[in-house]
């Protein structure tokens, strides 16, 4: 079986698993990081929203062969490090995370660590341009929470940015 070797949540990993293995199941399933939920399987729902290399992806798409050594993977339980310590709020957590507590965002939260992953990719983004987080930015998220908790959502996306 051919290895497989990238960065996840700051950590080099190698992995014995097939090329056409997706990565999310490489995450959830041998590395045992569950923050990446499982919704649909075909890059709709999002509901698995990761970071490569500092970009929003969905590794429900992504077959693990597709990798290379110094890709690096951050997922929701990595998120937090992506940021100061001193960045952090009274949970330790990433200024995004304090804003999804901070407007109670979460019904069920299955869909939360995607959504969470998407928007910061978003803030980054949009800071790198030089610019702020407007309606039609937070318009161009298409994850999907089946709780319909979407004004909490774009709420906790403009208090986090600011945070950030």
């Amino acid at each position: 079986m051919p290895e497989q070797t990238f960065i996840v949540n700051g950590e080099r990993v190698t992995v014995d698993v097939e090329d056409d293995v997706r990565l999310l199941w490489v995450l959830r399933d041998r590395l045992g990081i569950t923050g990446p939920k499982y919704g649909c399987g075909i890059n709709v729902c999002k509901a698995c929203t990761s970071h490569i290399n500092g970009k929003a992806f969905n590794p429900c798409a992504v077959p693990v062969g597709k990798l290379g050594a110094d890709d690096e993977i951050t997922t929701i339980e990595g998120l937090p490090d992506q940021v100061e310590p001193s960045q952090r709020g009274d949970h330790d957590l990433h200024p995004m995370q304090e804003a999804w507590l901070d407007q109670d965002v979460a019904q069920c939260g299955y869909c939360q660590p995607g959504q969470i992953m998407a928007a910061v990719a978003l803030v980054n983004k949009v800071s790198r341009e030089g610019g702020t987080i407007t309606d039609a930015d937070l318009d161009t998220i298409r994850n999907i929470c089946r709780c319909g908790t979407y004004t909490r959502i774009r709420k906790a996306i403009v208090d986090g940015a600011a945070r950030m």
